[in-house]
């Protein structure tokens, strides 16, 4: 599970270069509520890992 909380922490911080970096303004609006959905998978599932370790 640790895995998965790695996997969307990543694809958050990917989504966030390009959504607030400029460098593709035509999807920026996708690229901040991708950002904010993995932001939120990886807060999920890091505390799920946490609370059934």
């Amino acid at each position: 599970m640790l895995y998965w909380s790695l996997v969307f922490l990543v694809v958050a911080l990917i989504a966030a270069v390009f959504g607030f970096s400029g460098i593709a303004a035509a999807s920026a609006g996708i690229a901040r509520v991708l950002f904010g959905l993995f932001l939120i998978l990886f807060v999920v599932s890091f505390v799920f890992q946490l609370l059934h370790a």
